[in-house]
């Protein structure tokens, strides 16, 4: 199984999966989900995490979490770790609990928080665990609904926060969105998905890749990674560049490589092939271009307004 890229920072929020080995329950009585809520808790306390969502199902769970201290792995294995230790002992075993490692989508909280939140609570309705998301126990549905009192480590301000200043009329209107779907068809929010990884916007996926992913440091072999560094294809930059500067035959084969370089991340040697230079004349070419934007600034306005609809 190829080693799913992780993305960690502070404040990032993540839809967090993980299931039984074989698809085995990894839950099999109340004690269980108990416990599992109970390191859910000390993961609070100890490594700062903040559960906002939690669904608990028989073979896998759901959750929706922030990291402050952006310690996703340390989190999640405090919380995966600590369950497989104590299920094992508990039932005489050794072995794996959970198949293959966690996923966890990086997600645009603001856009996609509070439609996570509702697929996460209906989980026991898909599965047939339940004929309503407010009778299914093991899930913070009857928190956000004011059913229950509020464990201090689930934080519901956030979500509600999208529903109303008050809290009686933000769980009203909360209880009204999740049950407008229910014994309805649905499309997934997770479905929109780039590279199994991130769930966010357009300006949200480029500021992620910007920040966290040009670093030289990153493991170019994950798949995901090569996925989400994958931009248009240098044909298609090339005709791009080509509608909007081929009045200068010589300005548009510099701008062409320049943007092959910043948006397509092929390699120097591809680009280099696509162009018939070597590696380092790739470089040396982009950085030179990028000194005449910095000096000219109808050739950066002509350049952005190219980049714009490279992005597009």
């Amino acid at each position: 199984m190829a080693r799913p890229l992780r993305i960690e920072y502070p404040g990032a929020f993540y839809h967090i999966t993980a299931r039984g080995n074989e698809r085995k329950d990894i839950f099999k009585g109340a004690q269980d989900y108990e416990k599992f809520l109970s390191y859910l808790e000390a993961s609070t306390q100890r490594y700062g995490a903040i559960i906002h969502v939690y669904c608990l199902m028989g073979n896998h769970y759901h959750l929706l979490l922030e990291t402050p201290l952006g310690n996703l792995s340390q989190i999640m294995r405090h919380i995966n770790g600590s369950y497989t230790t104590y299920f094992n002992t508990r039932r005489k075993r050794a072995g794996h609990l959970f198949q293959g490692r966690y996923k966890a989508i990086l997600v645009d909280a603001d856009g996609y928080a509070g439609g996570l939140s509702r697929y996460i609570h209906l989980n026991p309705l898909r599965a047939g665990l339940s004929s309503r998301p407010e009778h299914y126990r093991w899930s913070s549905y009857q928190y956000y609904i004011g059913k229950k009192k509020t464990p201090e480590w689930l934080k519901l301000d956030f979500i509600l926060g999208y529903f109303g200043r008050r809290i009686s009329t933000a769980q009203n209107r909360y209880h009204e969105f999740v049950n407008a779907l229910v014994d309805k068809e649905y499309v997934s929010p997770l479905k929109d998905t780039l590279a199994s990884t991130i769930l966010g916007g357009f300006d949200f996926v480029n500021e992620i890749k910007d920040k966290y992913l040009s670093s030289k440091e990153l493991d170019r072999n994950l798949p995901a990674l090569t996925e989400l560094l994958r931009g248009p294809s240098l044909e298609e930059i090339s005709n791009v560049v080509k509608a909007k500067l081929s009045e200068d035959p010589v300005l548009l084969k510099k701008a062409t490589l320049y943007l092959c370089h910043r948006y397509s991340g092929r390699t120097l040697k591809e680009i280099g092939t696509h162009f018939g230079i070597g590696e380092s004349a790739v470089s040396q070419a982009s950085s030179r271009f990028r000194l005449m934007l910095d000096k000219g600034i109808k050739l950066r306005k002509k350049i952005d307004t190219t980049s714009k609809k490279l992005k597009k």
